[in-house]
């Protein structure tokens, strides 16, 4: 039986709906002022774009196939025209998808410059139900778990989609950063302002390299992240924070920041085999 569960509660059910609106209004604000986080990908990209998206992990070990020639390939909450054409002119068969029309329109124009096919589809990455069960080898999604309330839900409309043995790769921002303040305390201290477990979105907060201004975020805790991944059915292979810390930073700034408050959390996970595994047999002689 499918699965597509949604909040059952009505407060549930009006916070999800509030923030979603919230959130499509503001990426196509975003997208309309050229922010850098929609920007689409740059002419040079295009000239080697599998050597351009690299492997995708943690130093030494590739998180992506070698070769992306017929795979199918979801971009989740991924519009901007940079991840799902750069994807499909390494050879995928991409489908993205967003909550913003703004951004979509970003990729739809990209595709039709680059010559690239992309499945358009505008939706929001906790109701994927218009994707048969099984359907990508590949699950791509840059940040933004942060902008759902219910992440578990999430994580479950991605399982369903990945056939097994298929990779989910994902980036998130980390509890703790969205925990703590944007601007250090007296004495260059950075400290926790924000409870987890609220349910609640993040106050409003100015523009920032941390926030994105105009949005509902949420803060999801690592059991809620990591924990919410392997109870929807996957196996994390690996882990990884990306690095934006910057030696002899200027005090406050984004990179001193990031030496105590890295930003993002990097994971690998692989689709667990859905199938039952047979019965053991008990040999009597």
């Amino acid at each position: 039986m499918t699965d597509h569960r949604l909040p059952e509660d009505a407060p549930g059910r009006a916070r999800r709906d509030a923030a979603l609106a919230v959130n499509a209004r503001a990426w196509d604000r975003l997208a309309g002022e050229g922010a850098a986080l929609a920007l689409p990908a740059v002419d040079e990209a295009f000239d080697d774009p599998r050597g351009w998206l690299g492997g995708a992990g943690t130093e030494g070990r590739p998180w992506l196939p070698e070769r992306l020639d017929g795979l199918e390939v979801l971009c989740l909450a991924a519009g901007g025209g940079k991840h799902g054409p750069l994807y499909a002119a390494a050879g995928a068969r991409v489908t993205v998808v967003d909550l913003s029309p703004a951004m979509l329109e970003l990729d739809r124009r990209v595709a039709m410059e680059r010559r690239v096919d992309l499945e358009i589809v505008q939706a929001s990455m906790d109701d994927l139900r218009m994707f048969a069960a099984a359907r990508y080898d590949v699950v791509i999604h840059p940040v933004s778990t942060c902008y759902v309330p219910d992440v578990a839900a999430v994580f479950r409309e991605v399982a369903r989609v990945t056939r097994p043995g298929g990779r989910y790769v994902s980036q998130h921002k980390q509890p703790a950063s969205l925990q703590a303040g944007l601007l250090p305390a007296p004495g260059g201290r950075w400290q926790l302002e924000h409870r987890q477990g609220i349910r609640q979105p993040l106050p409003p907060a100015p523009p920032s390299r941390l926030r994105e201004h105009g949005t509902q975020e949420f803060v999801h805790s690592l059991a809620d992240l990591l924990g919410g991944i392997c109870r929807a059915g996957f196996a994390i292979e690996d882990v990884g924070e990306p690095d934006h810390a910057r030696p002899g930073a200027e005090p406050g700034s984004f990179a001193d920041r990031a030496s105590f408050l890295p930003p993002y959390l990097r994971i690998l996970a692989r689709r667990t085999d859905t199938r039952a595994a047979p019965a053991p047999r008990l040999l009597l002689q």
